[in-house]
């Protein structure tokens, strides 16, 4: 049987020039409220809730219970944060409802603070970041605004398109190849690991600086193509033995309580060093990530909210906080 043949589509298009720092920033806080505004609106019935409230008592405890779970913040999450208030109102002696709203932002920040996690100032060369989900989760996109990032702070990079189980995937991430002006490694069939390998070794030979590897989709219950997606990884590692440097899980917010598994079964099958959450804007799901927080603290890198390519930023929970409120 013929072995298919890798394939590099190289594209030299010179990629847009991003804006400009200043202007990227101006609009992004009203960008970001309005992206969390239907998760906002669920967590805002919590602050109408301790304004109502004449006094403090389990009837207020129990109102804002029902309300944070409706955000999904989850179980754990939830009562780790109505325990916090309890210390608070006995601790600072509040008096009402009222009250309660700062403190509960201040706790709710307190919990998300430590998932956040800037990108490393020093990197390998290449930094071959590995990125995975289930099917419809953003990855591609994810890749493509990746792309975009790095490009803007001077970086070549290099796309490898380990999605070989769907033609559509390998000729999406050759589209934003393309667009963006970078090479892409393919195969029209076989195997991921070959692909990305393939990748890593000539990035390595051509001073690349960062690899971005896509893969196919999959739900953590699908055994055989969990255990894929390790052999993919270790295969990476015998290309460079540092690699990859960074695993990334990318989440669609729309998902709710069930991306807490999807990071605890992903995260126990390859070491999870990031997530990257999609289409906040879509969703009233977002207090997920308190739920995340509370049961697998795996570092949110970055959130999207849109489907521009500088919709995608790095995480800040004081920022996220605040849109949510605001």
């Amino acid at each position: 049987m013929a072995v298919p043949k890798l394939v590099f589509r190289m594209f030299s298009r010179e990629p847009k020039k991003p804006p400009t720092e200043d202007s990227a920033a101006s609009d992004w806080r009203s960008r970001l409220k309005a992206g969390l505004s239907a998760t906002g609106a669920r967590l805002k019935q919590a602050a109408d809730v301790f304004r109502a409230a004449p006094k403090i008592d389990e009837a207020l405890y129990e109102a804002l219970e029902s309300t944070l779970l409706a955000a999904d913040v989850g179980t754990t999450a939830t009562q780790r944060l109505i325990g916090e208030l309890r210390r608070a109102v006995k601790s600072k002696r509040l008096q009402d409802g009222a009250q309660l709203e700062a403190e509960l932002r201040a706790s709710l920040t307190a919990l998300l603070t430590p998932l956040e996690k800037p990108l490393p100032a020093a990197t390998p060369k290449p930094w071959v970041i590995l990125l995975a989900g289930v099917n419809g989760a953003g990855k591609t996109t994810s890749i493509a605004k990746l792309t975009r990032l790095f490009q803007s702070q001077g970086k070549s990079v290099l796309l490898a398109a380990g999605d070989t189980f769907r033609a559509a995937a390998r000729e999406q991430l050759m589209a934003w190849g393309e667009r963006h002006g970078v090479a892409v490694v393919t195969q029209a069939q076989g195997d991921s690991a070959a692909v990305i390998y393939d990748a890593v070794q000539s990035a390595r030979a051509k001073g690349i600086d960062v690899v971005l590897a896509d893969t196919a989709g999959r739900l953590p219950t699908q055994l055989h193509l969990m255990e894929e997606i390790r052999k993919v990884k270790r295969v990476i590692a015998k290309a460079d033995a540092g690699a990859p440097h960074e695993v990334w899980l990318v989440l669609d917010a729309n998902t709710g309580q069930n991306a807490v598994q999807q990071v605890k079964a992903f995260d126990e099958a390859l070491g999870l060093t990031g997530l990257i959450v999609t289409k906040l804007d879509g969703t009233a799901k977002g207090g997920s990530l308190a739920a995340i927080a509370a049961e697998r603290p795996v570092p949110v890198r970055f959130i999207g909210v849109g489907e521009k390519a500088d919709d995608l930023r790095p995480f800040v929970a004081a920022e996220f906080v605040e849109a949510l409120f605001a």
